[in-house]
């Protein structure tokens, strides 16, 4: 008996907790707290836990901080309002303008891409609308529809006034000296209204949220046909609001679909306040915990409670951003870096377009199949050393943004990328995919891949919404590979292929002109690995 209680006298008051904590301290303090659990080092432990609650919290939606994730409850919801789209144009030369100048140039231009995103979150959070995700240097924004609208289109409304605040505040980029001289940012937005499917997938360890639905698209398709500085509108958007603005015609570049550019003819006083000033600024936030009784007992119980809130945000972050931010949460600083990652965008077509013509109660069967396939899929990434960004939209399918290279690098990360990329390709064509509807729909992916220099770095808000992301000219030649490949071909480029060539099988497709490019791009398709 004795010898029970001597031994259960010498753990640690964490001993329950753990195994959750060891993602969640820094390695130093999570040593240390084991180690040495006095009053003063739970403490530090109960700090550090709330600054990190207060950054997986701004990396969040306020629609997802608001309700998160339970593990092994999976949420699919319909939602409905306007959803926007933004492009930045011009920061392909704005990262080229800073690269040489090294970590001085990096920082230069995290302070110009901040001081953009700052300022467009601010208007869409005050205008009343919710910033869904980063995607590289574009945002996605949720206008939502509400029981207690004033006017019935009053989403949209909301979304074109943002809209246009947005375009106005671009002036502050008009002109923005560089090493290479005067360079300037522009931006195109596209609106549609509707409903999509959203929907918490993947296991507790790593989730997602994703937006399934033809009206995601429809968002990116009014985007890409729209104008630089302009607001650019859907046939849906405009047939709800066609009475209260002015509008131009405007007809995509292919000449298939008809949209319509917001006139900006109003007076400050016309455009008015910003809708919502009871969000509290660009952003609220939860409370913060507080701690009154500081004994051993209480501290446990706080400290539990605060894993309890970050878990469910944490699992949608990947495991490597979450290190890098666990890390940094002292000074809450990740230093911004030119990088040379490896890129690989894959399309994965078929499943998520079903939602829109699935029968009651078949969405619950399609978010399950997605769901294991997203886990499957990071799971290959993972265990090559990748990141698994985020799944996002894409005009037909959804896409997934994978990196090899960045936070973390290898010496070999380009081959671990092309492993991933056919092991990503076996687990989408051996995928079961349940009938919808009267048919069983084909599930394809197209994958690119790309490496060279990019810019990685936590950008948004300073202190407030704000994701870590990689961008740059690299990334988008990853996506314009994937967009050439054929179902189920994995497009290489060159400068990849240089890498790996004496590792893996090739087909040499020709060399291509690709968006952006003044000389023709080599490109071949990876078949598989060379066999020893």
């Amino acid at each position: 008996m004795n010898e029970k209680k001597a031994s259960q006298e010498t753990l640690s008051p964490l001993a329950n907790i753990e195994s959750r904590l060891r993602l969640l301290l820094p390695a130093d303090l999570y040593a240390t707290a084991w180690l040495d659990p006095s009053q003063e080092k739970l403490e530090e432990v109960f700090e550090h836990l709330r600054t990190l609650q207060k950054i997986v919290i701004d990396y969040s939606s306020r629609s997802t901080a608001a309700n998160p994730p339970v593990p092994g409850k999976p949420d699919e919801s319909w939602r409905r309002g306007t959803l926007m789209f933004t492009d930045l144009a011009g920061f392909t030369r704005l990262m080229e303008a800073n690269t040489s100048q090294g970590k001085a140039g990096a920082g230069t231009l995290l302070g110009v891409l901040n001081a953009y995103f700052a300022k467009m979150i601010e208007i869409v959070s005050k205008s009343g609308g919710d910033l869904l995700e980063f995607t590289g240097d574009a945002l996605l924004v949720l206008f939502p529809t509400t029981d207690n609208e004033t006017k019935p289109n009053e989403d949209a409304i909301k979304a074109i006034r943002a809209g246009l605040r947005m375009q106005r505040a671009m002036t502050e980029f008009a002109e923005i000296e560089t090493p290479q001289g005067i360079l300037h940012l522009g931006m195109r937005i596209g609106l549609h209204s509707g409903r999509f499917l959203s929907a918490d997938i993947g296991t507790p360890r790593r989730m997602e949220h994703v937006l399934l639905g033809k009206t995601v698209q429809n968002t990116k398709l009014a985007e890409s046909a729209g104008a630089e500085g302009r607001v650019c509108l859907s046939t849906t958007v405009y047939e709800r609001v066609q009475d209260e603005f002015e509008f131009e015609d405007h007809t995509s570049k292919d000449g298939t679909r008809d949209y319509k550019l917001v006139v900006d003819n109003l007076s400050d006083d016309q455009l008015g306040e910003y809708e919502l000033y009871s969000l509290g600024g660009s952003r609220r936030r939860q409370a913060s915990a507080l701690l009154f009784d500081r004994g051993i007992a209480e501290l446990v119980k706080q400290i539990e409670d605060l894993v309890s809130a970050i878990e469910p945000l944490a699992s949608l972050l990947p495991l490597p951003v979450l290190n890098l931010l666990v890390e940094s949460a002292a000074n809450r600083h990740i230093p911004p870096d030119f990088v040379e990652p490896t890129i690989v965008f894959v399309n994965f077509i078929g499943l998520p377009e079903t939602v829109d013509r699935a029968m009651p109660g078949e969405e619950k069967k399609i978010i399950k199949t997605f769901s294991r396939a997203f886990a499957l899929i990071n799971a290959a990434v993972e265990a090559r050393g990748g990141v698994l960004k985020k799944i996002t939209y894409h005009l037909s399918g959804s896409d997934i943004v994978i990196y090899f290279g960045a936070p973390t690098a290898h010496s070999n990360d380009t081959e671990r990328a092309a492993e991933a990329a056919l092991a990503i390709r076996d687990i989408v064509t051996n995928l079961v995919v349940p009938r919808v509807g009267m048919q069983v729909p084909e599930v394809i992916c197209q994958i690119g891949i790309n490496m060279g220099a990019a810019f990685a770095a936590e950008i948004g808000e300073p202190r407030g919404r704000r994701e870590f992301n990689v961008l740059g000219d690299t990334v988008n030649i990853a996506a314009r590979l994937m967009n050439r490949a054929e179902p189920n071909q994995i497009l290489v480029s060159g400068r990849a292929h240089e890498h790996i060539a004496d590792k893996f099988e090739f087909d040499f497709i020709g060399d291509a002109s690709l968006k952006g490019k003044a000389v023709l791009t080599p490109i071949y398709a990876l078949k598989g690995k060379v066999q020893q």
